[in-house]
């Protein structure tokens, strides 16, 4: 048994030709959606980047208990779990926050890893001078002006160098049994950087300043500026598209079909001034950020081709990964092994749970969407974990010297956890607002619902939902909730 996982970030299903998009370039995502089965109401459950990936691992939630940070000692990892049990394990990324403090444990749960170096801001080359800063609207940031003039040619990008590395892989192993490669690129992540190669695929002009990074606010450029970041996106997006393309190939050229699992997924989705927003932050978690493309190919079914609306998650790819290798699924893990839903649509729960840590917490049906609001001073909130780092710092020593011990959670493994006040700062009313909405009736979520009765369901499934995950009593207060 072999598996290959290709995992974008912010990848949006809203703009992929399989989901109806009619004016981006992505044939080799309708190709895939010929040899797979695609996923209608797949959600995140943790974001963003890396509590997705802790997600990957871990099989459960992690948003209500900490913030961004590593994998803790009391994790499950999947991926752990399957090297422990005879399958080899290899990981190629460009994903540069597996290399910071933040990220800097979950890579050494496979065999092997490639790091691939120079997306965003990543601190790769090195130049005393500063680079000039070319007139732009949204963000630029020094280290990612450094790092693209290193890669004024197509095979020297990032997402080139990754793809090539997992070709590799597969043109060294592929008649090797037992093996399980995530090909994973950042891209397409903001910023969009892309060649003329890509740029040249869409009849677009733009005269105006550099714009290709928006900030995480409110749309405050012109319509003009809107449209130009969007295609900006597709011509990343038709790049993503490409090399799925070659992946695709090596399936078709090695015969992988008969005996490798194949999926294909993203972390989030990403707001291009839709809801009048840029990113996927600050403002509620709407479809274009939490509903997000999922692919499978299973060889054990065969089916391809076809459509799942079942309800779905992050959380399931864990589970489902170690199902498929014949390995025994933790009892922490709250995701489930989708093959009955690759089979013939088996729902496999009533609602999701998703959101990011200090925000909203949503829940849905597969129909309705909830988000909740924290109350205006968003507290208390505690961070629970071993690992006291942010993105790219540990803890401060003032946060640290609120500390108290608390006793294990239920999935820490007998484990007492720090305690840690959050830092967060009282929410702005006009971002935080309770919102329902009915995405049948209302797919691009314009019109919030007045239901009460609706609302009165929710609540008690959010409610419920998050018990489930053992979310600390303080988040039922955060969100002005009955626990």
């Amino acid at each position: 048994m072999k598996a290959i996982v290709v995992m974008y970030d912010s990848l949006n299903r809203h703009l992929l030709s399989s989901y109806g998009c009619d004016w981006t370039l992505t044939p080799n995502v309708s190709r895939l959606a010929e040899r797979a089965v695609t996923f209608d109401t797949h959600y995140v459950g943790s974001m963003p980047c890396m509590p997705a990936r802790r997600e990957m691992h871990t099989g459960r939630y992690n948003f209500l208990h900490r913030g961004w940070g590593p994998w803790e000692p009391f994790d499950d990892s999947c991926f752990w779990q399957m090297s422990r049990n005879g399958v080899y394990t290899h990981l190629v990324s460009d994903h540069y926050h597996y290399w910071e403090d933040g990220g800097a444990t979950y890579h050494h749960r496979y065999n092997s890893w490639v790091n691939v170096r120079g997306h965003e801001g990543d601190r790769w080359k090195a130049e005393v001078r500063d680079p000039e800063i070319p007139d732009h609207l949204g963000r630029v940031d020094r280290h990612d002006l450094v790092n693209r003039k290193y890669m004024q040619r197509e095979e020297l990008t990032p997402q080139s160098r990754t793809f090539a590395e997992g070709l590799e892989f597969l043109e060294t192993n592929h008649a090797e049994d037992n093996w399980y490669l995530q090909i994973e690129t950042f891209d397409p992540h903001e910023p969009f950087f892309t060649l003329d190669e890509w740029k040249q695929r869409y009849n677009h002009e733009w005269d105006g300043p550099h714009f290709d990074w928006p900030k995480y606010e409110r749309v405050s450029e012109s319509p003009e500026a809107v449209e130009h970041l969007r295609y900006e996106y597709a011509a990343l997006l038709t790049q993503c598209d490409h090399y799925l393309g070659k992946v695709l190939d090596a399936m078709d050229q090695y015969n992988l079909w008969d005996d490798t699992m194949l999926i294909v997924m993203t972390d989030h989705g990403f707001l291009l001034g839709e809801h009048d927003w840029w990113a996927k932050m600050r403002m509620p978690m709407y479809d274009e950020i939490a509903r997000i493309p999922f692919f499978v190919w299973d060889p054990r079914t065969g089916r391809s081709g076809e459509r799942r609306s079942s309800l779905t998650q992050t959380i399931d790819v864990a589970p489902t990964l170690l199902d498929y290798f014949g390995i025994d699924i933790p009892e922490d893990m709250m995701g489930v092994p989708l093959r009955q839903v690759v089979e013939d649509d088996t729902p496999v729960r009533d609602v999701a749970l998703f959101g990011l840590f200090g925000g909203h917490v949503n829940i849905t049906d597969g129909r309705n969407v909830y988000m909740r609001a924290p109350g205006a001073a968003n507290s208390p909130l505690n961070h629970y974990t071993l690992m006291p780092t942010h993105m790219r710092t540990p803890f401060r020593k003032e946060e640290l010297r609120q500390m108290t011990v608390h006793e294990p959670l239920s999935f820490t493994k007998g484990c007492p956890v720090m305690r840690i006040p959050s830092q967060m700062s009282p929410v702005d009313a006009d971002d935080f607002v309770t919102k329902l909405f009915d995405t049948q009736t209302d797919p691009e979520q314009e019109t919030a619902l007045d239901d009460a009765a609706l609302e009165s369901k929710m609540v008690s499934q959010l409610i419920d939902a998050m018990k489930a995950a053992d979310a600390p009593a303080e988040q039922f207060e955060r969100l002005e909730l009955d626990s």
